[in-house]
């Protein structure tokens, strides 16, 4: 198989005019920056190698696609869910008992407060280590193993600092999951125009990650976006209400999304109806895993 070597200065291939290999692998090359990350992600291509190798630009064929409208909770995760709901009318609700004004939510949601860490843990991804009862109850967590399969090998240092200084720009989005003021999971993604590209997701505690994607999805769809590109079709994403679409179905869906006017994104707590509040005090900037 012949791949495509991309310059410095070359474009990366479209994929809606150039034929892209059965592998859906489109090119190679070794610049991986801001500038060529808005350049690939408009022409539906995303990197991913491992190290060692050249950065590799992917469009596979199908592309998982997450509909916001068809995402969906199954009956534990909708009884979490409500719990995270509950906690923030509790803390609001007339009558409520006072809560010192420097305390962390038990439950919370939030948007853009903590990229650098949400990544950093995705890079070493493992199996969730404590129920989301013991959480809230102080039970103590540890961290993950170094993660393995694709989160392994791609969310290497050079991919880390490239997405970290797109958010820095306001194009790379987190989402994260805390319990007691601890961050327990999250997600995250790329934002461009209406759409929102996935890229990662890691739990410290149970089904953390999904509750962050729950609260995602509301926010998305307050926000008139309708989608998430998931990139690669597994069971996981099947059941959370992802489907398979065609490489030349996805184009278009890009095409028509890509250009339009973007939310505005911003720095605070989700909300169950997918409103953005404040930053809620109290929430610590937890340490980088190493």
């Amino acid at each position: 198989m012949t791949i495509v070597w991309i310059e410095d200065r070359d474009p990366l291939p479209d994929p809606a005019r150039a034929p892209v290999p059965a592998s859906g692998l489109a090119a190679a090359g070794l610049d991986l920056s801001p500038a060529r990350l808005r350049e690939a992600y408009r022409k539906g291509l995303f990197p991913w190698y491992s190290p060692g190798e050249p950065v590799l630009w992917w469009s596979p064929d199908p592309r998982m696609v997450l509909r916001c409208e068809d995402f969906h909770l199954g009956r534990s995760l909708a009884k979490r869910v409500r719990q995270f709901d509950r906690d923030a009318g509790l803390r609001t609700a007339p009558g409520a008992d006072p809560v010192p004004a420097d305390a962390p939510p038990a439950l919370c949601v939030t948007l853009d407060l903590a990229f650098t860490d949400v990544i950093a843990h995705c890079a070493r991804r493992g199996a969730p280590r404590i129920g989301l009862g013991a959480a809230r109850a102080g039970r103590d967590w540890s961290e993950p193993v170094a993660a393995q399969g694709r989160d392994g090998t791609w969310i290497t240092p050079d991919i880390m600092a490239v997405y970290s200084a797109w958010h820095r720009m306001g194009h790379a989005h987190s989402v994260e999951t805390w319990i007691g003021g601890r961050l327990a999971g999250g997600l995250y993604g790329v934002g461009l125009g209406r759409c929102f590209f996935g890229e990662s997701m890691f739990s410290l505690a149970a089904d953390a990650s999904k509750i962050a994607l729950a609260y995602l999805v509301r926010h998305l769809r307050a926000r008139g976006v309708p989608w998430i590109d998931c990139q690669q079709e597994t069971p996981h994403l099947a059941s959370l209400g992802a489907r398979p679409v065609a490489r030349a179905r996805f184009l278009d869906m890009l095409a028509a999304g890509r250009d339009a006017p973007a939310p505005a994104w911003g720095r605070g707590r989700l909300r169950a109806d997918g409103r953005l509040e404040p930053p809620p005090a109290g929430l610590p900037a937890p340490p980088v895993p190493q």
